[in-house]
């Protein structure tokens, strides 16, 4: 007899879940509180353009990347040009390097700093990186790297990779091999938007037999006295028995879901850290310096890059671009201060923005 699973989340995450559970064999319902499914892979179009929530990419060697492939969602797009990126240093452009020839000649380093990068960059590739898993970023650029201008390069690639910018806390191993992937095979902006990964993964988990329910909270998940799952609870008073509960959700609000004693994911919940980011979203008529594609912060935590240079994100000639802050775990006091960091980056690598962007009607 199949067993029945119900998916509290209707992200990415739980529609993943939702189509393994099937695929084993169970009987699944997902439920999710939004009105729409998605989450934060969610995608709104706007005049042809389409705004994801912040930038979003697929590791092309990553977990997801294979998922996605073993689902048989099929997804279509592109990698991210190496030329025409920018570092940003005490408010300059520097080119970025991507080479030894950018390496030589890029002003975001000294002569030794040069030097070392060029005898350490191609060794990060094939170093074990879960041996520094007990280390910290911060921990493991102090014992590494001689130099502090590459110990700020490298740093501003691990927050590319991971989102995060909490060099004392979070771990060197972790962050070494995102930096990995990202050399090896590099990333994968989706046309359409991420959207589409939902829409696929919507599509052939209901193919399969899952029931979605949207605007469905689910308040609590029920226990048996001796512990055991047997079903949810809703906002609207209804139950559900089930077998097993699967919750697609932050460990804080999967933690206030479990009814009853505290559990492990109490524990979890507790020392957990959010990984926060800033994001602005700019839609252009066109590209005021077309050239010009990506741009890392190298002393600040800040990023900029027109995904529809590789994705099908906008209609011919205009321009999709996701501007971003990485933060620490605690969100800006004055989020206006860094609205208009963000907005200065902008006028720092594709100065005239302004002037191209859509007013909305």
């Amino acid at each position: 007899m199949s067993k029945n699973v119900i998916v509290i989340g209707g992200g990415l995450a739980g529609l993943v879940a939702a189509n393994f559970a099937v695929k084993a064999g169970a009987k699944v319902t997902l439920f999710e509180k939004s009105r729409s499914i998605g989450g934060r892979a969610a995608t709104t179009e706007k005049h042809g353009i389409q705004f994801n929530l912040g930038p979003h990419a697929l590791y092309r060697s990553g977990q997801a990347y294979r998922i996605l492939h073993e689902l048989g969602v099929e997804v279509s797009g592109g990698i991210p040009k190496v030329g025409g990126t920018v570092g940003v240093r005490n408010g300059r452009k520097h080119l970025l390097p991507s080479g030894a020839l950018t390496l030589l000649t890029t002003g975001l380093f000294n002569l030794s700093a040069k030097l070392e990068a060029a005898q350490v960059l191609g060794s990060l590739l094939k170093i074990d990186a879960e041996k520094f898993n007990h280390l910290s970023v911060r921990e493991w650029l102090d014992k590494e790297i001689r130099t502090e201008d590459l110990r700020l390069f490298l740093q501003a690639f691990f927050r590319l990779g991971t989102y995060a910018n909490d060099p004392e806390r979070q771990s060197a191993g972790l962050a070494l091999a995102q930096f990995q992937m990202a050399l090896n095979e590099s990333v994968f902006y989706v046309d359409g938007g991420w959207q589409v990964l939902v829409d696929g993964l919507r599509a052939k988990a209901e193919l399969a037999g899952v029931k979605i329910v949207a605007e469905a909270r689910v308040e609590k998940v029920e226990r048996s006295q001796s512990g055991k799952v047997i079903g949810v609870r809703l906002a609207d008073g209804s139950r559900q028995a089930s077998d097993a509960v699967i919750i697609a959700a932050s460990p804080n609000e999967a933690d206030q879901l479990i009814e009853g004693e505290p559990t492990l994911l109490n524990e979890w919940a507790k020392k957990a850290i959010p990984v926060k980011a800033a994001c602005l979203d700019i839609a252009l008529e066109r590209l005021p310096e077309p050239q010009t594609t990506f741009a890392l912060g190298i002393d600040r935590p800040l990023y900029l890059s027109v995904h529809s240079a590789a994705a099908k994100l906008a209609p011919e000639g205009q321009a999709m671009i996701h501007v971003a802050m990485y933060l620490g775990s605690e969100a800006p006091a004055d989020a206006k201060a860094v609205e208009r960091e963000l907005e200065a980056l902008l006028d720092l690598v594709l100065p005239g923005w302004r002037w191209l962007n859509f007013r909305w009607h």
